[in-house]
This record gives structure tokens, C-alpha cells and sequence, in this order.
């Protein structure tokens, strides 16, 4: 049996400890991890002089709300110091999008019709099949995709295409194309989401979303 995924690495280095959390679990989790580590498997280290501690958080964007139960949950231990909470790179770069205000448009997307968008699109209609709905950030649909949508167009594999009914002819994000729908495994009407893990393209139920992209607020 494989050993279970650590969500918490701790490293010691010349200028202290590093936390390595990892980047794809809910919060939930790894705070629970982290409590649990403090007070029994890494209870030696609350002992001695002060500790300086670096966090790291890989790709995962954090509220300072959410920094700030990191922080009192390390501090609380005894002589370990916060001083850094990051992320591999900012909000901005992630998205790749210089305005993360989302525009709204009203309509259906006909056959022959492509709509165009640098940055991210939320469409109050359909895309009928034969339409194309082309973005660099999010798509987000408030009706049914049964056309072409491509996000990320600009390379961006953070980008995730959302759908009231999400079934389309084809699916892209960034340079990965989604595999044909009746392989997708979900059949229930419920509004889903595509987005890209570790180079696939999955899809999954909106209510995860939060999940696979906790920084988003719409």
C-alpha cells in the first residue's frame, strides 16, 4: 500500500524552518495536518530559542483571512516566528490577465458566430453548436454549451470553462483539448467546470471549484 501524501513537509534550514504545504488539498486538511504535526510529531521543535519560519504555499492563493489562521496556528505552538507566507508567484501572474473583472454579454452564439475576449467572459445565454466562444482568462456560461469554448487562449492553464449544461463538441484550455464528453463520467444536471490537472483536462461539479481554484470570487 502506497504511504499516504504528507500535506505538510517541514525542512530545517541555516535561517530557520520552512513549511512546504501542499497546494492541492482543501484548507481543511491541511490545517488539520498542521495542528497535528505541531502538537505531536514535530512537538521537539516548540522547544529552545525562537524559530524563524518560512511558509510556503505553492501555487495555492490564500485570503489574509486564511494567512492569518496559518499564522496564529504556528505562533501558538511557542517559539516559532512567521515571517513569510507565499506563493510560488502573485494572483496576477497566475491568471495572466492584467483586469480580473469579468464582462458580461447577453445572447446566443450561433453556428458560425465566434465571440472574442481578452480577460475573463461570463455569457448570459447559449452556444449553439457551430458557435465558438475564444477567451485568455475564464469562461463562465449561464446557459448551455453545446459549441466550441477556448480558454486561456493565450497559454494561460489556470483558465477553466464553466457551464450551466456543459456539453460542447469540443473544449480547449490553454494548448489541451478535453477528451469527448461521454467519457467525462458525470451525467446529473448540475452546472460543471472544466480545468486542467497535471496536463489533463478533468471536469467536475461547480460547487468544487473552490477547490481547484479557492482565489476566485465571481
Amino acid at each position: 500500500m502506497a504511504a499516504a501524501k504528507h500535506l505538510v513537509t517541514i525542512k530545517g534550514v541555516k535561517e530557520g524552518l520552512i513549511f512546504v504545504l501542499d497546494d492541492s488539498c482543501l484548507l481543511t486538511d491541511l490545517l488539520s495536518e498542521l495542528q497535528h504535526k505541531l502538537e505531536k510529531t514535530h512537538h521537539k521543535i516548540l522547544f529552545g530559542p525562537l524559530i524563524r519560519v518560512q511558509v510556503k504555499l505553492g501555487k495555492r492563493q490564500m485570503i489574509d483571512a486564511e494567512k492569518e489562521q496559518i499564522r496564529a496556528l504556528i505562533k501558538s505552538r511557542g517559539n516559532l516566528l512567521v515571517q513569510t507566507i507565499e506563493s510560488d508567484a502573485p494572483l496576477e501572474t497566475l491568471l495572466q490577465v492584467p483586469d480580473h473583472s469579468i464582462k458580461m454579454i447577453h445572447g446566443i452564439i450561433r453556428s458560425g458566430q465566434t465571440v472574442r475576449h481578452e480577460g475573463r467572459l461570463m455569457l448570459m445565454g447559449d452556444v449553439n453548436p457551430g458557435g465558438v466562444i475564444l477567451c485568455t482568462g475564464d469562461i463562465y456560461i449561464m446557459g448551455s454549451l453545446r459549441g466550441m469554448a477556448h480558454a486561456g487562449l493565450d497559454g494561460n492553464e489556470q483558465a477553466i470553462i464553466a457551464a450551466s449544461h456543459l456539453r460542447p463538441t469540443q473544449l480547449r484550455i490553454a494548448e489541451v483539448i478535453s477528451r469527448p464528453p461521454d467519457e467525462w463520467g458525470i451525467e446529473e444536471a448540475f452546472m460543471e467546470f472544466a480545468y486542467i490537472r497535471n496536463g489533463v483536462m478533468e471536469i467536475d461539479k461547480i460547487n468544487q471549484l473552490q477547490r481547484v481554484r479557492p482565489e476566485l470570487q465571481l
